[in-house]
């Protein structure tokens, strides 16, 4: 035992360490098992007590990945069609089409949308320049520049919106307080997302998803929103009579009625549907009209889609004034007797007189009656053009839009300066923080889409730990009792090895602050059978050292001498295998990937180092015989 005094202390200083980065995890388990059995209202106490305490213990145990713990797997699309329509300095209707036939081949193909777009737009005119749409001479895209200069451009702004994409919205994640998230980019488009610990999923995807594109707006005239708003419930009430008399006409004639044709010929087809069974105006029977004010009507929640499509009828568009928009209100006006909230469309004139760029800092307020606000603060391009906007319509109002949806539309009391200015009427202080979280992480370069969305629930995490414990259990416990049944003495040395193992394994993934995922119990599992195959070979080649006649401290010493290189080959390809899973894998290959590396290393310390300190003692200080099955 003399030379294996540095092996001792090896041993003793790598278990007090696993010990030292597991404490945090084992006390957060107790705390969490303490509060779990608390009522609601002593729990509610506990953490407003214990709240910093709490928190750090979370922070040093050893993280959970969502498929553990829950949460949300997200992965988002940025839409690179609507980051070349915002790029292009003219579009006209040639544009808009091309653009529209690369996305469909896009879609259908997996090819780029740009390279798509540039091949489509070719297509149609060989002779043709794409430099008559994009213009930057920062970046040297010019009238001359040609087509594949405008392709590269193109390209390189696409991956430039996938980086900033993912900063920013590590960024608003980050201001969420989500604990280890995962943010990776996939392909050339895509953004993998990983939260774990979510209880808000509605709540997060409208971050991720908010482009934060802040724009000030007037509004329109009373009078011309209310004279433009009787137009269109008279054009209603003209098509239903036309229709109703379409109908009469048909029942009088005994003719088989073609009672469509009329609402086909006001482009309105699929819109009479009811119409054409009951006689009413089909936008009166979805909208509350307001007429009073910038308020052009009020709607219900589950109606706005098809007041849109009522809206949005060329006859219709008509009539409301030029250069307006109607947009919805983001905060409810009230609710139905059914429980459905009510929404005022607003009629908000499309120039942006002032944008989101100006703001320098946001915060979450408190107005007089203690109700959330959220204040700007302005630099001073942004004051000044505040100022004079304000000035230029005292008694008017100016709406503050974010991401298409009207926040608040104060009515301007007197010119303002200092560049201050405020968004009301939010429904809670969430919505505030949100708001000032998609404010000051910036913009998102394009919009995104979420293409995959999987929610795991706190108690489907729960059964999943459940379960992967059980199997480890079962696992470890068969790995045991085969070790001694076969090997007898040796066997017992080979399952402590083992146990010193898995303590081993979970040290290295707390130190290195590694996520613990389902993927990775299974490669905890892999490892249990894994690291009995050193010792395997071990006992083994002892066996053929003791039939040539050695003594069992020569055996022993011949054994793992001999043994050691054929382990260390197969354990280190194996530790390349997990080396590469994990650089190339994302999500639950890289878990796997982390837990398998872990239990490589540490069953190659415990087969050559800790069962070797316990032969020596029990055959050279104890003078054990020991048994090799």
């Amino acid at each position: 035992m003399q030379g294996n005094g540095f092996k001792i202390g090896l041993v003793v200083f790598f278990f007090a360490l696993s010990a030292w980065y597991l404490y945090p995890s084992a006390r957060n388990y107790f705390i969490q098992q303490r509060i779990d059995g608390m009522e609601q209202q002593e729990r509610e106490e506990y953490e407003r007590e214990n709240l910093q305490r709490i928190r750090n213990v979370k922070e040093d145990a050893l993280k959970l990945g969502l498929d553990l713990q829950g949460g949300m797997h997200v992965t988002m699309e940025v839409r690179t069609d609507a980051l070349i329509r915002e790029l292009a300095t003219d579009v006209d209707q040639t544009f808009e089409e091309v653009l529209a036939a690369a996305r469909v081949t896009a879609d259908e193909t997996g090819a780029s949308i740009i390279d798509a777009f540039a091949m489509e737009f070719e297509r149609r005119d060989p002779n043709a320049r794409l430099s008559r749409y994009f213009r930057d001479s920062d970046a040297g895209i010019t009238r001359r520049s040609t087509n594949g200069d405008v392709s590269q451009y193109l390209l390189g702004q696409a991956d430039n919106a996938i980086d900033r994409a993912i900063s920013i919205i590590r960024d608003r994640v980050d201001r969420y307080g989500v604990t280890e998230p995962s943010i990776q980019k996939q392909g050339t488009r895509r953004v993998v997302v990983e939260l774990p610990g979510i209880d808000d999923p509605e709540r997060v995807r409208n971050l991720l998803k908010g482009t934060a594109r802040l724009e000030f707006h007037l509004m329109a005239e009373p009078e011309e929103l209310a004279r433009a708003l009787q137009q269109t419930i008279t054009w209603y009430d003209t098509q239903v009579d036309t229709a109703d008399a379409a109908m009469a006409e048909a029942a009088d004639t005994s003719a088989v009625a073609d009672t469509t044709a009329v609402a086909d010929t006001s482009a309105v087809a699929d819109l009479f549907e009811e119409v054409l069974d009951e006689p009413t105006n089909p936008l009166l029977a979805v909208m509350q009209p307001a007429g009073q004010g910038v308020e052009f009507g009020l709607v219900s929640e589950q109606d706005t889609a098809r007041v849109r499509a009522l809206l949005s009828v060329p006859a219709v568009q008509d009539f409301l004034p030029v250069g307006v928009d109607l947009l919805y209100d983001a905060n409810p006006a009230g609710a139905t007797e059914e429980g459905l909230e009510m929404y005022y469309l607003l009629g908000v004139r499309d120039q942006v007189e002032l944008s989101g760029e100006v703001i320098t800092s946001a915060r979450v307020d408190f107005d007089e009656l203690n109700l959330p606000e959220v204040t700007m603060v302005m630099n001073s391009e942004g004051s000044r053009t505040w100022a004079r906007l304000t000035g230029a319509n005292v008694n008017k109002n100016i709406a503050i839009v974010l991401d298409g949806v009207v926040y608040s539309y104060p009515t301007v009391i007197n010119r303002i300066v200092g560049g201050r200015s405020s968004i009301t009427g939010l429904a809670s202080r969430d919505e505030a923080q949100d708001i000032v979280t998609v404010l000051m992480s910036g913009a998102l370069p394009a919009p995104v889409d979420i293409v995959e969305e999987r929610t795991v629930g706190p108690s489907l995490g729960q059964a999943s730990i459940r379960a992967g414990f059980i199997s480890v259990m079962v696992g470890l416990g068969l790995v045991a009792l085969f070790m001694i049944f076969y090997y007898r003495t040796a066997g017992v040395v080979a399952d402590l090895a083992l146990l010193f193992n898995i303590i081993f394994i979970f040290g290295i993934l707390a130190a290195f602050q590694a996520t613990l995922t389902l993927p990775g119990i299974a490669g905890i599992v892999l490892t249990i059978g894994m690291a009995v195959d050193a010792n395997v070979l071990i006992f083994e080649r002892i066996r053929e050292e003791r039939g040539t006649g050695k003594t069992l401290k020569a055996a022993i010493d011949a054994g793992y001498s001999k043994a050691f290189s054929a382990i260390f080959d197969a354990n280190i390809t194996t530790f390349f295998v997990g080396a590469i899973l994990y650089s190339f894998g994302v999500g639950p290959i890289q878990g796997f990937a982390v837990t398998l590396m872990a239990g490589i290393l540490s069953s190659l310390f415990t087969a050559i180092i800790v069962s070797r300190i316990v032969f020596d003692y029990m055959v050279v200080k104890r003078r054990m015989n020991v048994s090799y099955g």
